[in-house]
């Protein structure tokens, strides 16, 4: 992946560019899923973090749990979920918003004083096409587009996963990524384009 590659999946569709990873320990909470999707969903955090080099963890010490997850079959079911409306700011309009554009998803961070990621609250409605993703490919898509501030186009036209044999995995070009993008030497986050040519360096360092 060159440069321009890398600058790609960090422009936002305003034209602007914003990188940023985790710059604390990931530490999950599912909602709305039986015990076997809970120990899936996980799984792939686990497999994630180890891949970026980043560490996952059981309690964060200023917000417990940073990377919420949220199962649902109906956007209105999160207006009666109690403190949700704390959790998201404009909660009813947005939720509008989502049931007029027939969403299935909806993702948004919160940053600390750095830039950093310190808060990450996915929301899934388990609509006929979610439904029918395997919940490994589901949870391993949504953790990688969890463990960065990609662009708001970026997989558009392209997943970041692959199927290997009967296995889905990361694309080797987006696990590359990932990897460099973790690596302690970069920055937690950064606004300027020139940072796609040190991911693109770091890229072919690690490699």
């Amino acid at each position: 992946m060159d440069a321009e590659q890398v600058e790609a999946l960090f422009t936002r569709g305003d034209g602007s560019f914003a990188f940023a990873r985790w710059g604390r320990p990931v530490c999950p909470v599912v909602f709305g899923v039986d015990d076997a999707t809970l120990s899936v969903v996980k799984g792939a955090v686990e497999a994630v973090c180890g891949l970026a080099g980043h560490e996952m963890g059981e309690m964060d010490a200023e917000l417990g749990s940073n990377l919420m997850m949220f199962f649902f079959r109906d956007w209105k079911e999160l207006l009666d979920v109690p403190g949700m409306d704390r959790l998201v700011e404009d909660l009813a309009p947005l939720v509008a918003r989502l049931e007029a554009a027939e969403a299935n998803q909806y993702r948004f961070f919160r940053f600390d004083k750095r830039g950093a990621i310190k808060a990450c609250f996915v929301f899934l409605r388990m609509d006929a096409h979610l439904s029918d993703v395997p919940a490994h490919t589901l949870a391993l898509s949504q953790i990688v587009q969890s463990m960065l501030m990609w662009s708001d186009v970026a997989f558009q036209d392209r997943s970041p996963l692959a199927v290997a044999g009967e296995t889905t995995v990361l694309q080797p070009d987006v696990a590359a990524l990932l990897r460099a993008a973790y690596d302690p030497v970069l920055p937690v986050a950064a606004r300027d384009p020139a940072h796609a040519l040190r991911l693109a360096a770091r890229i072919g360092v690690l490699q």
